[in-house]
């Protein structure tokens, strides 16, 4: 199962404290950025996709289209 935004986010977030604290040797530091890296690639597509959701408007007829913040004036 794949993990939730919040997940990965939480995991990153450890795994930068670590680094941080910088008494991580130096293969396992290597270990974490990699898998920090795959973790902000990740919340990156997640943000990307959901931005790409909330940008969508329903028109009249139900069908969507992207959001066009001049014709909202």
């Amino acid at each position: 199962m794949k993990n939730s935004f919040e997940d990965n986010l939480k995991k990153l977030e450890e795994i930068v404290t670590e680094l941080e604290k910088g008494n991580v040797p130096l293969e396992d530091a290597i270990k974490k950025y990699t898998a920090a890296m795959e973790l902000a690639k990740s919340c990156d597509t997640t943000l990307k996709d959901a931005s790409a959701k909330v940008n969508k408007i329903v028109n009249e007829d139900g069908t969507l289209s992207d959001f066009d913040e001049n014709q909202a004036e």
